[in-house]
Parts: structure tokens; sequence; C-alpha cells
């Protein structure tokens, strides 16, 4: 991959027609590495430096590859400031992971936590914009309206029946060894974030792993993939569109013919997954642990994620390689 002409890309925004044309370029031809790189920068840009530009940019990405209309109506993102641009400081540590990546020698805690880092090179006055982005996901303000949401407990999961969405979520955590919140929502200081944001955050804390359950998405590397794409649809997660492009700018510059094919096919399939999904964050989840996870899905009106790849895929070719 030429870096220079990477980052030159990544410093302007590229259309939606233009993300759906590479995207389908792609889905024509998976083994013509030209569309990668540029498709790859246009996803640095939104996450970057133009996240207002997240839902239509990865509408067109999910209609190029997947073809079809739009599961859902387009979002009025806010408009970006015309002088928005990649902070040029984010390149160094950028290209750090990816390297590093490529390597091999990072795991999922160490790229989750050097994907936050890269905040750090966010530019200031940023939250307020993706507050304003959040804001415009459907069911945001009126869930976010609630203030910040009461922990879930163990205790209350251990009570739930067997075979119902309770059991499984504290199977889940308990096995795995995880925390019932992935990180610690007061050493964060949410609370001196503009509305939504302090409620959008606690909450994708703690409904992360479970809406691996409810959704359909198992504890693998490809699916973790795909339930970033799955949230961001949700309600713009800002995270998740910084892990997803440096995702794909991983496998752009990475040694693989066709390796991004399956990243692309998960992640616009997750997309729309989310889109057509009803508004998840305000649900009221303590009222379903009972109820069996098929139930659970049936009422709310959640489908399990459907994709032709296996979800142990990255496993697979790690242990073949």
């Amino acid at each position: 991959m030429d870096r220079p002409a990477f980052a030159a890309r990544a410093a302007h925004p590229t259309s939606p027609p233009e993300i759906a044309a590479l995207a389908a370029a792609l889905r024509a031809s998976p083994l013509d590495r030209a569309p990668e790189a540029p498709l790859a920068a246009a996803l640095v840009h939104v996450a970057f430096a133009a996240p207002e530009g997240l839902p239509a940019a990865w509408d067109a990405l999910a209609r190029g590859w997947l073809g079809g209309p739009d599961p859902a109506a387009p979002i009025a993102a806010p408009e970006a400031p015309p002088e928005a641009e990649v902070p040029p400081a984010l390149w160094p540590d950028l290209w750090s992971i990816v390297d590093d990546a490529l390597a091999g020698t990072l795991d999922a805690l160490a790229i989750t936590a050097r994907t936050a880092a890269l905040g750090a090179h966010l530019p200031e006055g940023l939250a307020a914009r993706l507050a304003a982005l959040a804001l415009a996901f459907p069911g945001v303000a009126e869930a976010a309206a609630g203030g910040i949401p009461p922990r879930f407990t163990l205790d209350e999961l251990a009570a739930a029946p067997a075979g119902s969405l309770g059991a499984a979520f504290h199977a889940q955590i308990v096995e795995n060894g995880y925390e019932l919140e992935v990180l610690d929502r007061d050493a964060l200081g949410l609370e001196a974030l503009p509305f939504p944001l302090p409620y959008v955050n606690a909450r994708m804390l703690q409904l992360h792993d479970l809406w691996h359950l409810a959704a359909g998405y198992e504890l693998t590397a490809l699916h973790e993939i795909g339930i970033s794409a799955f949230q961001m649809a949700q309600f713009g997660h800002h995270y998740s569109a910084m892990f997803l492009s440096l995702v794909m700018t991983i496998a752009a510059a990475g040694p693989v013919p066709g390796g991004m094919a399956p990243l692309l096919d998960t992640v616009a399939r997750a997309w729309r997954h989310g889109r057509a999904a009803p508004p998840l964050l305000g649900l009221d989840w303590k009222a379903l642990w009972a109820a069996p996870v098929e139930e659970v899905r049936t009422r709310i009106g959640l489908p399990a994620f459907a994709s032709p790849f296996p979800p142990a895929l990255v496993e697979s070719l790690r242990a073949a390689a």
C-alpha cells in the first residue's frame, strides 16, 4: 500500500456514490485490490474527520456490496464542518496499529485499547458533533431522556430460569470471565459529555455482550467485527467507526488478495441488520430476562444475524496458517 497516497485520499471526503461504486467493484472482482485502499481511506475520513457522514457512507457501502434498496429511511445527520480533516498526528499511531496487526502481535484487548487511544488525536469539539449525530438516529433521544441506566447484576441474571435470555447472558459472562460492563463507567467521566452521550456510552458498556446473544453474533473475531457495524447502525457508535476503518485499512494493507471480501460482506450485512432492527437502546431488557432468546427476538422484532461465512472463519484461517 502507498501510505502517503492513502493519507492523501483520507484527507478528503468520498461521496456516497463513490463509496457504493468501490464496494460494487470489489463485489464484482474480489481479487482486484485497486478499490480496497480508496474504500478504507473513505472510512478513515468518516471516522476521524467527518462522523456526520457515517450513515450515508455506510448505507452506500452496503448498497454497493449487497445491492437492493436500503432497509430503512435515510438518517438526517448534521453536516460536517467544511474544515473537517484527519488530524496529521493520527497517522504514526494508526500505521503502528496496522503494522502490529499484520505482524500478528495484537490481541483483541490490545487492539481495543489502542483504537480507543486514537481518540486523543480527534479534533476539539468533536463530542458535541457526535452528540448531534447520535440524536439523529431513531429512538436515541427518547431512550436517553430517562438518564443513565441502572447496572445489571449477576444476582438478577442468576435468578432467571434455565433456557432464558437472562440465564444465557449469565452463563456467557461467567464462563468467559467477562465483566458485566466492559469498562468502569464511573472512571470514564461520562457525565461531562454532552447529551445524549453519557447515556449512550453507559448503555453500550452494558449492552454490547447482551446484544451478541439477542442479535445472534457469536463470540468470534468475524462476528465482533459484525456487531460493531450493527451497533453503529443503531446509534452511530463512534468507537465502532474507528475500529471498522482500522479493520478495513489492515485488510487493504495485508498480503492476501480477496481478504477484504468476507469482512465487507459481514459489515455490510450487519449494518443493514442494525438499520432494519427496531431501536434497542431504550428497551427494558430486565423485563426480558425470563423469556427464551428466540421468544425475545420474536417479541422485539429482531431476527438473528445471518451470514454465508462461518463465524469462526478468522480463527480457522489463523489455525491453518
